[in-house]
């Protein structure tokens, strides 16, 4: 059996308010809903948990305030098994998103950054735990400075980097230069346009039709196994750590692993609650080896 891979995951950490409606208002319309949960989310943790459950080996990087989402948003990935000793504590709320999901699934997010804006600076037992990794995995809903330090440290280790640039923006030439795979979904893959050129692997997600890939060998599509949809919430976090656990199995291999993981996100409520393990990515892909990657 070979050993998992070590994922470093660099990014936020929320607390989502879940609010289920049959419909999303429109503009200064109020409409009533048919639930409501606390799920603990965020595109960093998301991505940590989801690698951790296909079976990686994953130490989180972010920030915390010191109100009372704080113990719980840290339970539930000490609890999953992700090493948290580089998780801080902050001044100030927590970061919190406010989601709607209608009865088709889809979803409108507001995110209020809190202490992940202000994870600022990383210090020398960070980027030790960065240079450590083998996959350095980040996404943009903490400060691009810092993801900038911890890719540049990456790069400097031999630690492949994989960037989801999510929510989509200008970013500087130089964290560019150190990505090896970027994630995107269709609307961002449009907005980044030429920028991705430069970027050795390119997986672009297209929800239900799968993703596509381009790297050095070519492209290539791999389709998404069809599922019954109740929320789309954190199936593109699935997806992208889950791929960042399988990388090292190949861009192929590592593409269906992903499609199946983000499908299989789409069958639950919530987005780390909805997020499945190896043994359920397995048994859709009918790989008898999903196992040994736990």
């Amino acid at each position: 059996m070979t050993k998992p891979p070590e994922v470093a995951v660099l990014g936020s950490i929320n607390m989502d308010l879940v609010s289920v409606t049959t419909r999303r208002p429109e503009p200064g319309e109020t409409v009533l809903g048919t639930g409501f949960s606390l799920v603990p989310g965020g595109k960093g943790a998301n991505q940590a948990l989801a690698a951790r459950r296909s079976g990686a080996r994953v130490r989180f990087l972010g920030a915390v305030g010191s109100d009372l989402f704080a113990p719980p948003l840290r339970q539930v990935l000490t609890e999953a098994g992700v090493d948290t000793a580089r998780l801080r504590s902050l001044p100030g709320p927590s970061g919190v998103a406010s989601i709607v999901v209608d009865a088709d699934g889809e979803n409108t997010i507001i995110v209020t950054p809190g202490a992940n804006g202000g994870f600022d600076g990383l210090d020398a037992d960070d980027l030790a735990c960065v240079a450590a990794a083998d996959i350095l995995l980040c996404q943009l809903e903490i400060p691009v400075d810092t993801v900038t330090a911890a890719a540049r440290r990456a790069r400097a280790a031999g630690t492949v980097v994989l960037l989801n640039p999510s929510p989509a923006r200008a970013l500087p030439a130089e964290l560019w230069r150190d990505v090896d795979v970027a994630v995107v979904n269709s609307g961002e893959a449009r907005s980044l346009g030429g920028v991705l050129e430069s970027v050795p692997h390119v997986v672009v997600t297209r929800g239900a039709q799968g993703a596509d890939y381009r790297g050095p060998e070519g492209r290539s599509h791999v389709p998404s196994p069809r599922v019954e949809v109740v929320d789309t919430t954190g199936a593109g976090d699935a997806f992208t750590g889950a791929l960042a656990a399988a990388w090292h199995r190949g861009p192929e291999r590592a593409l269906a692993w992903a499609c199946a993981a983000g499908a299989l996100a789409t069958t639950r409520l919530g987005a780390s609650s909805s997020i499945p393990d190896a043994r359920r990515i397995g048994r859709l892909l009918g790989d008898t080896t999903s196992e040994s990657n736990r």
